[in-house]
């Protein structure tokens, strides 16, 4: 079976499951598009071993059409004998690490919008519908907003998926609680990752763009908060890097000027 029969025996499948009737598109880039919209709306239902077969076979090929990025290929800002800390503009679902952060909902089950562009659409469509399964079992009701839980990566070159819920700013003005919060994103992922025995992570702008934190002040407290992980942990952590991954250019000047600083 090819590309093109197999992602198609797949979109079929999931239309069935849920009862839905659409016309099969003609190319690989709208079956690609129509099958992540069928993942985004897909409840965390038990799926069949064929049905996660074809798609792991599908987003295993997407990755390779994207390409893996290691940690190496990644610019090294910061260096000290504790650790070190990196910068990269791109797509987090490429990058090869121990854990990628997502910025969560509250419910933790992944975007249900299909094809939305945040983050955590972005990396529960590429690491597939296990990663909703799984979440569905280790959280019940809201998750509180700074905690952190993780996961396997699936289909993602990541081995876990460390996930977090970030204050929601919707005048785009944070209060000191707020601002508390955001940090205690960055130190619970921080002290999860290491309590697991990882060696690095991978962090995106947590709570900007739609959640309405204001850039400046987010890359701000991201930065403090992971240094100071560090320097009160004293010398007894495994985990040794961070990388801050950004995707808009206006947050690659924030991060770039804020770890030129001493």
């Amino acid at each position: 079976m090819d590309r093109l029969q197999n992602i198609d025996c797949l979109i079929m499948e999931l239309l069935q499951e849920q009862g839905l009737h659409y016309p099969l598109p003609p190319t690989l880039e709208e079956k690609q598009h129509l099958l992540r919209s069928l993942m985004n709306i897909r409840p965390p239902w038990s799926a069949s071993d064929q049905l996660l077969a074809r798609q792991d076979q599908e987003l295993q090929l997407q990755l390779a059409d994207k390409g893996v990025v290691g940690l190496p290929e990644t610019e090294l800002v910061e260096q000290t004998k504790r650790y070190s800390l990196r910068l990269w503009q791109g797509d987090i679902t490429r990058l090869r690490a121990d854990a990628i952060v997502n910025a969560a909902n509250s419910q933790m089950l992944g975007c249900f919008v299909p094809m939305h562009r945040c983050i955590d659409n972005a990396i529960h469509s590429a690491a597939g519908i296990q990663l909703r399964l799984e979440c569905a079992t280790i959280v019940q009701g809201e998750e509180p907003t700074g905690s952190a839980r993780i996961t396997k990566g699936y289909n993602l070159p990541s081995k876990f998926v460390i996930h977090t819920v970030g204050p929601i700013i919707p005048e785009g003005i944070p209060t000191p609680e707020q601002e508390q919060q955001l940090a205690s994103c960055y130190t619970s992922c921080l002290a999860l990752a290491d309590q697991c025995g990882l060696e690095n992570i991978v962090f995106n702008c947590i709570s900007t763009g739609e959640y309405g934190f204001p850039n400046r002040r987010a890359a701000e407290i991201a930065v403090r908060s992971v240094r100071q992980f560090f320097v009160s942990g004293g010398s007894h952590h495994r985990l040794n890097t961070v990388v801050f991954d950004v995707f808009k250019q206006i947050d690659y000047e924030e991060y770039r000027f804020l770890l030129g600083k001493d």
